[in-house]
């Protein structure tokens, strides 16, 4: 490859773009980097970006990613037990976990606020 990547940015469909702001930034607590017009944001989480696109119909993908046991987002964290109880505190409560996989890490599951599947992992010192 003869050029250099540095960065790679998912994009997540939703219905209500400031309902969505909302809930990554004063939910989650990640930063609004830009917003464009009423259709397209961007959101600043740690060191890597995601992208929220307005658009008429819920992501299709959506039931199949829940039942599937996929995800639409990896989230990597320290203190994952502590960001599951605060999340819990302010009304999302994960549907998977805490608990400890096979492969070493530390995870939870929940949903935002268009039901998209988001996993937060911590690395235990053994990974």
């Amino acid at each position: 490859m003869s050029t250099s990547v540095h960065n790679a940015t998912a994009q997540l469909r939703t219905t209500n773009l400031q309902e969505s702001i909302d809930f990554y930034v004063n939910v989650l607590g990640f930063q609004l980097d830009f917003r464009y017009e009423d259709f397209y944001a961007g959101i600043k989480i740690g060191d890597s970006n995601l992208h929220l696109k307005l658009v008429d119909d819920p992501d299709p993908s959506i039931p199949a990613v829940r039942e599937g046991g996929h995800l639409h987002l990896f989230i990597a964290v320290d203190g994952v037990d502590a960001e599951a109880e605060r999340l819990a505190r302010l009304g999302v409560k994960p549907f998977l976990g805490p608990y400890d996989t096979p492969w070493g890490s530390r995870e939870f599951y929940i949903t935002d606020n268009q039901g998209h599947v988001l996993a937060y992992s911590q690395g235990t010192d053994e990974s």
